[in-house]
């Protein structure tokens, strides 16, 4: 999704935020459950941005329906090497309503785990500031 690509790469996340649907649900490579809802889902983004360092997407993919894509990236996270993909499902409406990432290797994963868990409690005060 050339949008949602453009305005990660440029750092705009008011823009990415609002690519999001009401309803999105969020699926994160570090924890077990999803995340329902565009606050919560605009605050991980936002936390996530200052967490990867160097990244940059390297390939985009798109289903035949023009609603699935994948976009391929890499990125560090302290002196961890990671690369992942963002699966990106659109509804009728072209808004996202599922966003899945998954990184590796484990190690990158940790360290990705490691700098959200520090940062969530912040993550969260914002999605719940955003929701209000």
């Amino acid at each position: 999704m050339r949008a949602f690509r453009e305005a990660v790469e440029v750092g705009d996340l008011d823009a990415v935020e609002a690519l999001l649907a009401d309803d999105v649900v969020f699926t994160s490579p570090v924890v077990f459950k999803p995340y329902p809802g565009k606050a919560i889902t605009a605050a991980i983004l936002r936390g996530v941005s200052q967490v990867f360092e160097d990244f940059r997407y390297e390939r985009e993919l798109a289903g035949a329906d023009g609603r699935d894509h994948a976009l391929v990236f890499r990125a560090r996270v302290g002196d961890r090497e990671l690369s992942g993909c963002d699966f990106i499902h659109l509804d009728d409406d072209g808004l996202i309503d599922e966003l899945t990432v998954m990184v590796r290797p484990l190690s990158g994963a940790q360290a990705l785990a490691a700098a959200m868990g520090a940062r969530f409690d912040s993550i969260a005060r914002e999605a719940e500031a955003r929701s209000a």
